[in-house]
């Protein structure tokens, strides 16, 4: 008798509602996940859409071809209170729809994504108006992925004012943690212990100043019927008092339904073999090309022109938790080396200051270059470097060590979070490894590590061999997408 060929498995209705989206909106890499993934998700065959809201400042519905499909939609709040709201739509890619949420009065006025007084009513709105668009396009979800506190509200609403919707009544929620540090449009830590919100009551008006209390990032994690972080290692690391952020007991009480899966990246969108803003494409099997790049950020940057001096670069937010606290200290003993050293990034304005204070002192050696007015040079920086520092007091994930291993700039990391996952420290006996790792956050950790890789770039073959490595090495996001669908599945199914 001839074999059965299995039937296709069915898609999945998958609806992923992000704050941001890459290139829509982005700060950091939440808006670069929210992007991937869905297209990854889409790829594997799935039925999948994206919500975000509509920044009008930022995001210009000509260039990206928005229709308005739904206008004027009352969206009730509470049995008080009540917003009208537009639901714009456009694409992601073929047959991936995003739609945006437009209210003027809480995404139309800044020029900026965050930094607003009233950030928790802004995003409640939001979480609230992503359900109601869901029900307009009787989208009956599967699953609702929720991305970092600025959805945690939405578990909440599925199983109190939504439960009883036609469309969403059956739809599972799963709330991806990307950096417990934010909890809530406001620093977690300096709300007063007499007005935490313990997750429980029912919301305040969005009139109440009390709304700006609510622990969106708890709700998530009480509500959802599953919880995720970005690596397997910070998965891990909450679940202790040193990484919980004040919510490991909530997180421990359900550690059955918290799982990690690390990030990927697009490697569509990062190849140096086809990436158009490199003076000079190659691949894994041309490293020896990188030499150009080099050579061309140094004269951008007005740098020394000399493919031989080793370039060290920083790309990230510029941050405490980047570990600028100790790349500032150990500046200027690395500089006495004949190296060179690019800062990428906006943020802290006591860390760019200190760069930009020590640049003036070597001008030829160091330079500060801000994110915001020079993005399209990252991936340059990436090319043209040979090894990237991002010492992080915590990282959940990372994508910066990704996107530099893909352009064979070597990652000297902390071993914390997702950086553990992803870089294999080097192993000089074996020949093995992607990069070199250290553990203690300190400045005698980090700057033994920066020489043992200065150590090692002197021997040519050797580091060309350990380019080769960080650049085969599988960090796409097929895997992890799969990886989400086997999560889904099984939430779907109350496997968890």
């Amino acid at each position: 008798m001839p074999r059965k060929m299995p039937m296709p498995s069915k898609s999945l209705k998958i609806v992923s509602v992000s704050s941001e989206v890459a290139p829509f909106s982005k700060t950091g890499g939440l808006g670069d996940v929210a992007r991937s993934l869905p297209k990854a998700l889409k790829r594997l065959g799935q039925d999948i859409i994206v919500v975000t809201p509509l920044y009008e400042k930022i995001i210009d519905k000509n260039e990206y071809d928005l229709k308005l499909i739904f206008k004027d939609v009352y969206l009730k709040i509470n049995q008080k209170e009540s917003v009208k709201i537009n639901f714009w739509k456009g694409y992601m890619m073929k047959g991936l729809p995003i739609y945006f949420v437009e209210n003027a009065k809480y995404f139309s006025r800044r020029k900026s994504l965050y930094g607003s007084e009233h950030e928790n009513a802004r995003f409640l709105v939001f979480n609230l108006a992503a359900l109601k668009l869901i029900s307009l396009l009787k989208f009956e979800a599967d699953i609702v992925h929720c991305h970092d506190w600025q959805t945690g509200l939405i578990p909440y609403f599925l199983k109190n004012n939504f439960r009883d919707s036609q469309t969403l009544r059956k739809t599972k929620s799963i709330f991806t943690i990307h950096n417990l540090v934010f909890q809530l449009g406001h620093n977690w830590w300096e709300i007063p212990p007499s007005k935490k919100d313990y997750g429980k009551k029912s919301l305040p008006l969005i009139s109440d100043p009390g709304i700006e209390y609510v622990n969106f990032a708890k709700r998530g994690i009480l509500y959802a019927d599953a919880v995720n972080t970005v690596s397997e290692q910070y998965r891990e690391e909450i679940l202790t008092k040193n990484f919980g952020q004040d919510l490991q007991r909530i997180l421990k009480n359900r550690e059955k339904k918290v799982f990690g899966i690390i990030n990927g990246i697009d490697y569509n969108d990062y190849n140096p073999r086809k990436d158009k803003a490199l003076f000079k494409n190659y691949d894994y099997k041309k490293t020896r090309r990188k030499r150009a790049n080099k050579e061309r950020l140094q004269s951008l940057l007005k740098l020394k022109t000399d493919g031989d001096i080793p370039v060290l670069a920083m790309t990230s937010r510029v941050t405490f938790q980047k570990g600028f606290e100790l790349i500032t200290k150990i500046l200027e003993p690395l500089l006495n080396q004949n190296l060179e050293i690019i800062v990428m990034g906006d943020g802290d304005k006591k860390y760019i200051n200190e760069v930009k204070k020590i640049g003036k002192k070597y001008p030829e050696k160091i330079v500060w270059v801000p994110f915001s007015e020079n993005e399209n040079m990252e991936t340059l920086i990436y090319a043209g470097a040979d090894i990237f520092l991002l010492p992080s007091h915590h990282e959940p994930c990372g994508i910066n060590q990704l996107i530099a291993m893909r352009y064979g700039c070597i990652p000297v990391v902390r071993s914390v979070g997702g950086l553990f996952n992803t870089v294999e420290n080097y192993d000089p006996q074996n020949n093995k490894g992607t990069g070199f790792n250290f553990n203690g956050f300190d400045i005698f950790s980090l700057y033994a590590s920066v020489v043992r890789a200065l150590e090692m770039y002197k021997h040519k073959k050797i580091w060309r061999d350990l380019m080769i490595r960080a650049m085969k090495e599988a960090n796409g996001w097929e895997i992890p997408a799969k990886k989400y669908l086997t999560l889904f599945k099984k939430t779907i199914k109350n496997k968890i």
